[in-house]
């Protein structure tokens, strides 16, 4: 278990609202996952994966949110807190919206929410991991105030790693 606070679970902004995730979040976040282009999941598997990270964050006391818009109320991603390819008292910022969803500004709200969070749990730094080929990304977390710290290469390509202090 962390030496860390306990992440708040809803967060607001001007916006957008991040949540916890609830079982009708299974079709959305399916049509989400099918964006990526490596099919899609069954609805089945969905809901396992939301009692997992329900259980993941019961344990690591960091989350994974869903995010839907507050006028319109409809889901457009995800953004929160995952072990990854981090630790868990260094975690890193994971986000993923619908295409739809793009060049709104969206994620850097939702991503800004989050960071706030991380840092009332006392946590000292964050790590973000994206590939070399995903420039819209790698904006939104220079935005953030991310620095590239090394890259490394995997399976499926050049990752960059970026790093973030928090106050």
């Amino acid at each position: 278990m962390s030496t860390h606070g306990t992440m708040p679970f809803h967060l607001e902004t001007e916006r957008l609202i991040l949540r916890p995730w609830a079982e009708s979040d299974a079709a959305d976040f399916c049509a989400l996952l099918a964006e990526r282009g490596k099919g899609t999941p069954t609805v089945e598997r969905i809901r396992t994966s939301i009692a997992e990270l329900l259980a993941a964050t019961e344990t690591t006391g960091i989350a994974l949110l869903p995010i839907q818009r507050r006028d319109e109320g409809d889901f457009i991603g995800y953004c929160g807190l995952i072990i990854g390819r981090s630790t868990l008292e260094e975690p890193e910022i994971a986000y993923e919206l619908f295409q739809r969803a793009h060049g709104h500004g969206y994620a850097t709200e939702a991503a800004g929410a989050v960071l706030d969070a991380a840092a009332a749990t006392g946590r000292k730094r964050l790590w973000a991991t994206v590939g070399t080929w995903n420039a819209p990304s790698l904006r939104v977390l220079e935005k953030l105030g991310f620095e590239r710290d090394h890259v490394s290469t995997e399976d499926n390509g050049e990752v960059v790693w970026l790093a973030r202090s928090l106050p």
